[in-house]
């Protein structure tokens, strides 16, 4: 019986052909492209061109928040708003144009369009003074001299020996400064004097019908008020004649 041999060759309409890319998909690239440019292009014309037009110019500057130097604070800011819109806001020329009045801690803006800017002032609060030179200046929390400034002596705690250098306290009174700055509400008007004492490590302050409390530097202000008040509070503490608190994690109290 004959036998027909079996031929191993692939049928040729089977044969794998590696696909090529479609025109559909190169146009798709294409647009993609075209479009990614134009975006790049509207974008750089708003940045360097539209935002900048006449348009858009401010010509009404409010300033608020300024309880000091208010006059001189918006002339400042009045003689850099010309060169804005309210579509582009220099917000460091703000900054720069503020930074030399030491009562401004920060500013913000913001715009009403199509011509108004409202500028907020956030100002340094006085924590304490200091007499230098014949005359008595309220200091910040975070050590600015706060020259021109109204304040009550009666209502704040002094510094004694304070030797500024210049906007800012040196650095012994700007530790005092710091841990004034974050006394409790309740115990402002019990603090009736604030020193650097090297000796009882560092700052003291002395507290009416309590007794004169360490803090050592001005770091973790909050966190040794905190220890102190829990002391202070305590019904077991009878009647130290001081605290220590510059570990605020482990208070102490003798005398």
């Amino acid at each position: 019986m004959a036998t027909r041999a079996v031929s191993r060759t692939r049928p040729a309409g089977r044969s794998r052909t590696r696909a090529k890319p479609t025109a559909r998909g190169a146009v798709l690239r294409r647009r993609l492209i075209a479009a990614a440019v134009v975006l790049v292009v509207l974008y750089a014309g708003y940045m360097l061109w539209f935002r900048n037009l006449s348009w858009f110019a401010i010509d009404d500057v409010m300033v608020k928040g300024a309880t000091t130097n208010e006059r001189a604070i918006q002339s400042a800011v009045d003689g850099v708003a010309g060169d804005m819109t309210t579509l582009h806001i220099k917000d460091g020329e703000l900054r720069d144009a503020v930074a030399h009045f030491p009562t401004v801690a920060s500013v913000s803006a913001t715009t009403s369009f199509p011509h108004g800017l409202e500028v907020t002032i956030t100002e340094r609060l006085p924590v304490a003074y200091v007499r230098a030179g014949g005359h008595s200046t309220a200091v910040s929390a975070d050590g600015y001299l706060l020259t021109g400034a109204s304040f009550d002596e009666k209502q704040l705690p002094r510094i004694e020996g304070a030797a500024p250098q210049g906007p800012r306290l040196d650095e012994d009174a700007a530790a005092q400064a710091a841990i004034l700055g974050a006394t409790p509400e309740p115990l402002r008007n019990r603090v009736t004097a604030s020193n650097w004492d090297d000796d009882r490590g560092g700052v003291v302050l002395d507290l009416r019908n309590g007794p004169e409390v360490r803090f050592g530097d001005g770091s973790r202000a909050r966190d040794k008020w905190d220890a102190a008040v829990a002391v202070l509070s305590s019904d077991e503490r009878g009647s130290p004649s001081y605290l220590d608190v510059s570990v605020p994690d482990r208070p102490v109290s003798g005398g």
